[in-house]
């Protein structure tokens, strides 16, 4: 039962975190098209911001809960500066953005070196979020289980936010159609940046729940990146339930690999197992359904 149990659970952890990176990619990819590599930095702007946070907030237990918001909006503000000043001009440049986003995040990973050490710093673990509970013989640590928590509470603010406000709509009509969006009076650049912010800023709570686990570094974004693309190509573009299947099924398929093999050949085994999966539907999950002439 154990041998079941531990990745499956340890899995649906990992799966959480990748949920939280890959909701901002989402929006920001499957609205905008946009192939953004620096958008795993936000993950370790995040994760800095819960350390420097807890130097300045000396109470433990409420520096976490403290955190999480002044991560989204640090990582939120980063990523509409970077939308504005590097990528608003790069529009259906896919190639051209790849390649800027990747030197951008080189550059940021450099500033955190020289601002934090190379080293990386350790985030204190609250003492709520000390201990475990035991689940058919796994101890699952409270900190996996606050990762799940917060990865689905990220999730339903997000889909209430696209179902029930006026802005939601408008993210929803640029992704659908952008140009029959502006013909009804959108603002599609403004709406994209607000999108980049937001989905910067999701980025930036998941880094404070990779702090809690693993600390902080300034390679912390690499290790996360390319599953978060993984997972939102899967879960079809601008798909929030397609992002949550994939999200835990890679997650969950990585933990049963590593469990069998080791941690490098699970994280190849985990992306053969996505590219065969889209050559038999390389449209993801789930696609935007669109009116269109017969």
């Amino acid at each position: 039962m154990d041998a079941f149990t531990t990745p499956l659970l340890a899995g649906t952890a990992t799966g959480a975190l990748l949920l939280i990176a890959a909701l901002g990619l989402t929006l920001t990819f499957g609205q905008m098209g946009v192939i953004n590599m620096a958008h795993g930095e936000f993950l370790m702007i995040g994760a800095y911001t819960a350390y420097v946070t807890q130097q300045v907030v000396t109470n433990i237990d409420l520096s976490i809960l403290v955190a999480l918001p002044v991560a989204f909006v640090v990582a939120g503000l980063m990523g509409l500066l970077l939308e504005v000043c590097v990528i608003s001009f790069m529009y259906r440049r896919p190639l051209d953005t790849l390649l800027v986003t990747v030197g951008v995040s080189l550059v940021l990973q450099q500033l955190a070196k020289d601002v934090f050490g190379a080293q990386g710093d350790p985030v204190r673990v609250p003492d709520w979020l000390v201990g475990t509970i035991p689940v058919f013989g796994y101890n699952w640590p409270y900190r996996q289980i606050f990762t799940i928590v917060l990865a689905l509470a990220s999730l339903g603010a997000l889909a209430a936010l696209l179902k029930y406000t006026s802005f939601g709509r408008r993210i929803r009509a640029t992704v659908q159609n952008r140009d029959l969006a502006e013909t009804m009076g959108i603002s599609t650049r403004a709406t994209d940046r607000i999108t980049f912010f937001i989905g910067s800023g999701l980025a930036g709570i998941g880094g404070v729940a990779v702090s809690l686990i693993s600390g902080t570094n300034p390679s912390l974004g690499k290790t996360y990146i390319i599953s978060a693309f993984l997972v939102v190509v899967a879960g079809g573009l601008g798909q929030l339930k397609g992002t949550v299947i994939a999200a835990f099924t890679v997650g969950i398929a990585t933990a049963f690999f590593a469990d069998w093999t080791s941690a490098a050949m699970a994280q190849v085994a985990t992306f053969a197992l996505v590219v065969v999966f889209l050559q038999l539907r390389p449209q993801g999950l789930f696609t935007v359904r669109t009116r269109g002439l017969a």
